[in-house]
């Protein structure tokens, strides 16, 4: 299809299904779509063979910093995504143009890892071109336009949704659609890792690529365990509420470098390299030798991940069973153990910043006897809190968020139970 074809079908409501499958709020979807086509023709005039694809945003439910142990986590994919309309061209080049942002272009035929800088969009592409090639799969050139509205800097992984875009570009058209979802996100682990220069795990890539509530297990981190879980979130009557609280990040890499070091400085005491191959009675039985060799620090976080290993579990078992309770009160429960165990809601190089712990109470007082529940999101320290929130409760939810973190801070989202797709298909 041209882009006069697909605009006509995306206004005659053609797209309207799938819109409704992705997101809650349909209202600007048709709209979102034509502006995206008219700005692709704009940049490359106008093609024959246009595509539009969609990556969502992730949040992170429980398993709070434990990937980097080998441990389990449970995230799930978001209403907010990235789109892209893109066409097949007849060169070795991928372009990519996304809304805001320069041109990135990148020479399939030069994957070489030192060809694109460190920490751009380029070195992720490239990177994800080079891990396609290294399992044996196909690239080819394309061209692409992609606007994003995952929210940046809101710990749902703005950069994850680009990685996977462009495997599930790579995927669709010169791979039939053939490579799974984990395997894309094993991929975009590899170019964030390899290329950008970025040690990240694979729990963002793999909720923004899977969708909907997803269990990972990284027992092997080169062969995780991944299921999708069947809950619907919605009909159960809630929202996922994420609120900025607005603190930087731009200092707290020490913060964040601390954590996996003191979890594995537990484990090296009992002579393994990770958390995951000690158990709790290990630790409980030599907390006096580990305070005075690792630290007390350590031992909180050493116990913060043993019991977190096992709440993921537990709340698997609950989406499984649609035990809603039982998975609320499980979250509410791992966020008291980042605040208590893990102390990543606050940085101590910066008492007086504790945007977090203010967020969070305002959330315990605004659903005191409700049900629901509230923690921590992502990387802790600085920047947003989670909140599941019965749909009559989220008005008033946001408009206390707000009260304090200013309009617009508290985002209403819903889980989508749709991972990487292309939308022209559904």
């Amino acid at each position: 299809m041209n882009s006069i074809q697909i605009t006509e079908l995306i206004e005659n409501g053609a797209f309207d299904k799938a819109f409704e499958r992705l997101y809650a709020d349909t209202s600007t979807a048709r709209s979102r779509y034509i502006n995206a086509v008219f700005n692709f023709s704009k940049i490359y005039g106008d093609r024959d063979n246009i595509r539009i694809f969609s990556v969502p945003g992730r949040t992170e439910v429980s398993g709070n910093h434990t990937d980097h142990n080998n441990g389990k986590v449970l995230a799930a994919s978001v209403d907010l995504d990235i789109i892209a309309v893109a066409a097949e061209n007849s060169g070795n080049e991928i372009r990519i143009k996304s809304h805001g942002f320069d041109m990135d272009t990148v020479d399939i035929s030069n994957l070489s890892r030192g060809a694109y800088p460190k920490f751009s969009s380029a070195a992720l592409i490239a990177g994800m071109c080079d891990g396609f090639l290294n399992r044996g799969y196909c690239v080819g050139g394309f061209d692409a336009y992609t606007t994003s509205d995952v929210i940046k800097g809101s710990g749902l992984s703005s950069s994850a949704a680009f990685e996977v875009m462009v495997g599930n570009i790579l995927n669709c058209m010169f791979n039939g659609g053939t490579i799974s979802a984990p395997t894309i996100a094993m991929i975009a682990q590899y170019a964030e890792n390899e290329f950008f220069g970025k040690p990240c795990g694979l729990m963002d890539q793999c909720a923004c690529a899977v969708g909907g509530f997803v269990y990972i297990d990284f027992e092997n981190p080169r062969l995780p365990k991944i299921e999708k879980l069947d809950f619907d979130l919605s009909k159960a009557g809630f929202n996922l509420c994420i609120t900025n609280t607005g603190g930087s990040h731009a200092s707290l890499n020490d913060d964040y470098a601390s954590i996996p070091l003191e979890m594995k400085s537990v484990a090296k005491h009992f002579g393994k390299e990770v958390l995951r191959e000690i158990t709790l009675e290990n630790v409980i039985s030599d907390i006096s030798g580990l305070r005075r060799e690792c630290g007390d620090r350590a031992v909180l976080r050493a116990l913060h991940f043993l019991d977190e290993n096992d709440r993921v579990e537990r709340q698997r078992t609950a989406l499984k069973e649609g035990d809603t309770d039982a998975f609320f009160s499980l979250v509410k429960a791992s966020g008291e153990s980042s605040k208590a165990l893990l102390q990543n809601i606050y940085s101590v190089k910066n008492v007086n910043e504790q945007g977090l712990s203010v967020a969070l109470d305002i959330s315990r007082r605004s659903l005191e006897g409700k049900r629901g529940a509230y923690r921590v999101h992502g990387g802790g320290f600085a920047g947003t809190i989670q909140a599941f929130v019965l749909s009559d409760d989220t008005e008033n939810y946001k408009n206390n968020q707000e009260a304090v973190f200013g309009k617009g801070q508290c985002h209403v989202l819903h889980i989508r139970p749709y991972g990487a797709l292309e939308v022209t298909v559904i």
